[in-house]
């Protein structure tokens, strides 16, 4: 059994390089339940969690690989 990586806390600059979203439609599906929702570091900073981050890009992965069709 492999132990498991520590869940880091991603700042907006690192979660939309990594999903390719721009701040408006990050802040628009959090508020729709479509993105996972951030977490309060401190005061003035919030951050996500890299394993939530990583779970709902390895989701949409799969919705796109169930509508694309087979050749």
């Amino acid at each position: 059994m492999q132990p498991q990586p520590q869940d880091r806390i991603l700042r907006i600059k690192a979660v939309l390089a990594l999903t390719g979203l721009t701040r408006s439609t990050l802040y628009r599906k959090m508020e729709a339940g479509t993105f996972p929702k951030n977490t309060r570091i401190s005061t003035r900073c919030m951050g996500w969690r890299e394993s939530a981050v990583s779970q709902w890009l390895d989701n949409l992965k799969a919705q796109e690989a169930a509508v694309r069709p087979r050749a």
